[in-house]
């Protein structure tokens, strides 16, 4: 789960790093009185969920409240990488004499935490680590012994130099945040030095390990539907797992790993999967209800294919909630299944009473879902 700056800041600031002070205007009139309470020079940013806003256009450098209406008023609307900006961030301008950037992410293959910190930060920071990546320093953390002064203060000194004590404060407390929110990314950059000497977090980026949001109930309120979109929401609510696609097959599976090979073969027949969508392994017949009515809503969905392998998951169960999702919802396309395993005798037959068919072998089905053909579907 990914976060906006004006999130991301907040949160470092609760960590004891210093960021700009700043707040959110969804109007040009917000952002002038912002500009107006803080004085001096602000920056406008755009708060969207993508890298590149300010080559876009999206911050802006306000030298007074008119300006501050002015950026607003432009930025808001625009459209970077597809997303309408609905929100600005009007911080304090920060007087930069150099930038730096550092961050912190799950090395899976060392199983440890990585630290990277470069003197050369900034909006290119990723071109340097592919052509320069001597510029870069990188260390791990062991999670089980923490972050260590000695050993990796040192190593921060390679890059921040004569602001290494400074660095060190800041890199403990993303530290911190990173292991106490269960995160898989936490980034500043950049991490600019002003040129009274101080280090403060200009930009900065979080992201959360979905899977270890369970232990976080309160991060839901930094949920954002400009990321998982309005239909991975409405899944997410009934307790489906859905990513969209844009393909036209819509797939409703349990179990991921089933999922994804479903999804394969409908690539290798030709075909092209509108979504992911694992109902799990719950018998409970809302939930092909629930799955239905989402891909149902996707207007480039051509042909549906459930395919179920029932182990919890009874095969009678999804066959009510095949037949409930059709007296509920009107399924203006084919609709192929494929039903194998527990209970699999009766929920054929539920399905066969209402003049349903259903393949056994998942290759035919999808072979006949590519086709279009309306296997499966009423009689």
């Amino acid at each position: 789960m990914k976060l906006h700056e004006y999130q991301a800041k907040g949160l470092l600031k609760e960590h004891g790093i210093p960021v700009p002070e700043g707040s959110t205007a969804s109007t040009p009139e917000e952002a002038r009185a912002i500009a107006e309470k803080m004085g001096g020079p602000v920056m406008i940013k755009a708060q969207v969920l993508v890298g590149g806003r300010g080559k876009a256009g999206g911050v802006k450098l306000a030298r007074n409240p008119q300006e501050a209406f002015e950026h607003a008023r432009a930025i808001l609307g625009m459209s970077i990488k597809g997303i309408v900006v609905s929100r600005v961030l009007v911080a304090g301008a920060v007087d930069i004499a150099s930038e730096f950037y550092v961050s912190l992410t799950v090395d899976r293959v060392g199983k440890s935490v990585q630290c990277m910190a470069s003197a050369s930060g900034g909006m290119e920071i990723e071109e340097i680590a592919a052509k320069e990546p001597q510029k870069i320093v990188r260390f791990s953390v062991d999670p089980e012994r923490g972050m260590d002064r000695a050993a990796h203060g040192a190593e921060l000194a390679r890059a921040f130099g004569k602001t290494a004590d400074q660095a060190w404060d800041i890199v403990s407390g993303m530290y911190r945040l990173f292991t106490e929110k269960d995160c898989s990314l936490v980034e500043i950059n950049p991490c600019a030095l002003t040129r009274e000497g101080r280090l403060v977090a200009a930009d900065a980026k979080v992201i959360f390990d979905d899977n270890a949001l369970f232990r976080h109930p309160e991060l839901e309120a930094f949920r954002s539907a400009e990321e998982y979109g309005a239909d991975e929401m409405d899944a997410r609510s009934a307790g489906l797992s859905y990513v969209g696609m844009d393909g036209t097959i819509g797939c409703i599976v349990n179990g991921a790993g089933l999922a994804m090979a479903t999804m394969d073969l409908i690539k290798y027949f030709g075909g092209s999967p509108a979504n992911f969508l694992d109902v799990g392994g719950s018998s409970n017949p809302e939930k092909v209800l629930h799955a239905l009515r989402i891909i149902t809503k996707n207007p480039k969905v051509t042909a549906i294919l459930i395919n179920i392998f029932g182990g919890i998951t009874r095969c009678d169960d999804i066959a009510r909630g095949i037949l409930m999702a059709l007296e509920k919802l009107t399924l203006a396309v084919p609709l192929t299944i494929r039903l194998i395993g527990t209970n699999e005798k009766e929920g054929r037959a539920m399905l066969e009473g209402a003049g349903i068919n259903a393949f056994t072998d998942l290759t035919e089905a999808v072979q006949a879902v590519v086709r279009g053909a309306p296997a499966g579907a009423r009689a």
